[in-house]
């Protein structure tokens, strides 16, 4: 029972997180009309970013997560208008092959120019690991009670902002039929902008919840992240919002019981091949691609 409670607490932090990094790539695809592979990669290079400030600032917390929010903004911004002219010619494969050198440059920044390459380190004040509440081997940390309550709020609201308001209602339409939302007056460049800095900010709180859960990060780090991302995203069938947030879940879970009951490193064979299975069996993702 403590073995199960411990692997569950672990398995919801990190699914939270995964839900945070589909639901902002999804939301490139559907609005920003983007195949954004290197938005995993935008998310570590905030925590690097973070990181380089807390340092500068003598491990001031609140400015170091100021700092990875804001530059999970910023970076995914930057990025908008590179990809705005194929987007208007419909080159969906052209954005993934412009996303690819960006995830290059990404990296080579983290390998060269930043700490000299060597993983990086968050103050204990940031990752909070010291136990709250102890059952027997379980144990729920600062740092983890944070991510869940974070990662499901900011979930939460953003379910808020896309069902509920007039944002989201323009959102879902360009999703859906950008010819017509423009005939109806939704403006497709503003929407598009608007769903990178939304994706942005998802990307910043995930890396926020990433440096308190995993206390550290390497520049390869952006690499593991995207095959997630890009696994669960197919997993459940891509643009898929609510189906996304459910399989990334499940990911988390699974990645967490295998890795405390298998000894050796076969959490992602165990965790790919049964999203390998289900692909075989429903090509069109658990849940089908829909916005």
């Amino acid at each position: 029972m403590e073995f199960v409670a411990a692997q569950f607490i672990n398995g919801i932090a990190t699914g939270g997180i995964y839900a945070l990094l589909v639901l902002g790539f999804n939301v490139l695809i559907l609005v920003g009309g983007v195949f954004q592979f290197a938005y995993p990669y935008i998310v570590v290079l905030s925590m690097y970013i973070g990181w380089i400030v807390m340092r500068a600032m003598g491990s001031n917390i609140a400015f170091g997560i100021l700092a990875i929010i804001g530059s999970g903004v910023g970076l995914n911004l930057l990025t908008e208008p590179l990809f705005r002219p194929l987007v208007r010619r419909g080159a969906k494969i052209a954005t993934f092959i412009v996303s690819l050198g960006i995830a290059i440059i990404c990296t080579d920044l983290m390998v060269r120019q930043i700490h000299g390459g060597v993983p990086i380190g968050f103050p204990i004040e940031l990752t909070g690991r010291e136990a709250l509440v102890s059952f027997g081997v379980a144990t729920l940390s600062r740092g983890q009670l944070a991510t869940i309550v974070g990662s499901f709020t900011a979930l939460g609201v953003f379910m808020y902002l896309l069902y509920q308001t007039k944002l989201g209602r323009s959102f879902r339409s360009v999703a859906q039929n950008p010819l017509a939302a423009r005939i109806f007056g939704i403006p497709i460049l503003r929407m598009s902008i608007y769903s990178f800095t939304l994706a942005g900010l998802l990307a910043g709180v995930s890396a926020a919840f990433l440096a308190m859960t995993l206390g550290g990060a390497s520049a390869f780090l952006g690499a593991n992240l995207a095959i997630k991302v890009f696994a669960v995203a197919i997993f459940a069938g891509v643009g898929n919002l609510k189906g996304g947030l459910i399989c990334a879940l499940i990911l988390g879970l699974v990645e967490s019981f295998v890795t405390g009951s298998v000894p050796g490193l076969w959490t992602n064979a165990v965790a790919f091949s049964m999203i390998l299975v289900v692909i075989i069996v429903k090509p069109q993702g658990l849940f089908g691609a829909r916005a």
